[in-house]
């Protein structure tokens, strides 16, 4: 990917219905080989719902011959993973337990002998009019975007010669934020970022692909400026956690010291309460339901270990892991 100078252009998602159906249960006695790797082709897949199905090449390898896939289990190159109907495709095969209720679905989706999947190029170029071709990028800064209406404005730089009347401001939809395969959730406002530029059937001219620059997804970790503080571990409890927001609270254990720069932070977000008429409950990092590995239980007064980091907004926990 090639950059120009000024004069010409620089060269998760979750669907927001009720959601899908849910996968038939598991036979009783059903048992998986996580090692295993088997071949099939997609029978449908709902993009912006973020799931669909595969058939297995051959028979009674799952039953009813249909595996629900997630997007989330899709090893992709784009912006956000997702399948195409009829294609073939390599998996394994994962139980996954949900509300007491055991079903399976595939783990570890790539096209055949490992190839990451990479069609969103391929599909755009088929759909999408490009202003000054599909590689072309431009800079700008993004005025705002808002996660809850899934929109927002770029302001495009000074300098571009263009041959069409692109307006100086352009709307990003979600599925134009590149946030590294998931849904854009972080509210941005004020970021240097890159793009490319589409007009739609009614003549609109919309932000494409958008990014940090250099090509770099918009993640809320980068974002924040987040800066981890090593692998090392340390013990603390659920104090609190939202399951509809995803984010919560852990309580570090007392008779183990943090890094001086995590202490150093919790003070500060303790003043800070206090400077609101506020009395803290007491130190708790930050974290988030993506920084949890899967399975453990976010249930209050859990046995925890974490990883910690440092960011913009204070101290949180990573790879957080169930005791």
């Amino acid at each position: 990917m090639g950059y120009g100078g000024k004069g010409k252009g620089k060269w998760v998602w979750q669907g927001k219905g009720a959601g899908p159906p849910p996968p038939p249960a598991l036979p009783e006695g059903f048992e998986v080989d996580p090692e295993a790797r088997f071949t099939g082709t997609v029978s449908t897949y709902h993009k912006w719902q973020g799931y669909g199905f595969i058939k297995p090449s051959n028979d009674g390898v799952v039953p009813n011959e249909k595996l629900y896939v997630h997007w989330s289990n899709i090893q992709s190159t784009d912006r956000f993973p997702f399948l195409l109907q009829e294609q073939e495709v390599e998996f394994g095969l994962m139980k996954w337990t949900q509300a007491g209720r055991t079903t399976l679905r595939a783990k570890t989706v790539t096209l055949p002998a490992g190839k990451l999947v990479a069609v969103q190029d391929e599909v755009d170029a088929q759909k999408k009019q490009f202003v000054g071709g599909q590689m072309l990028r431009y800079t700008g800064k993004l005025k705002f975007y808002n996660p809850r209406q899934a929109f927002g404005y770029v302001v495009l730089d000074d300098g571009f010669q263009l041959e069409e009347a692109v307006p100086k401001e352009l709307r990003v939809e979600e599925s134009e934020v590149n946030a590294g395969g998931r849904r854009p959730q972080v509210w941005m406002e004020n970021v240097d970022v890159e793009f490319g530029i589409v007009k739609n059937k009614r003549g609109q001219y919309l932000a494409y692909n958008m990014t940090m620059p250099g090509g770099a997804p918009l993640l809320r970790d980068v974002l924040e400026n987040r800066q981890s503080l090593g692998a090392a571990r340390y013990p603390g409890t659920i104090a609190y956690f939202n399951w509809q927001k995803g984010w919560g609270l852990i309580t570090p254990d007392a008779a183990t010291p943090l890094p001086g720069e995590v202490a150093q932070k919790l003070v500060e977000q303790q003043d800070a309460i206090r400077a609101k008429g506020k009395e803290p409950t007491g130190p708790a990092l930050y974290f988030r339901r993506a920084d949890v590995s899967r399975g453990a239980k976010l249930d209050k007064d859990t046995a925890l270990t974490f990883s910690v980091y440092i960011d913009d907004n204070g101290a949180g926990a990573c790879d957080v892991q169930e005791v």
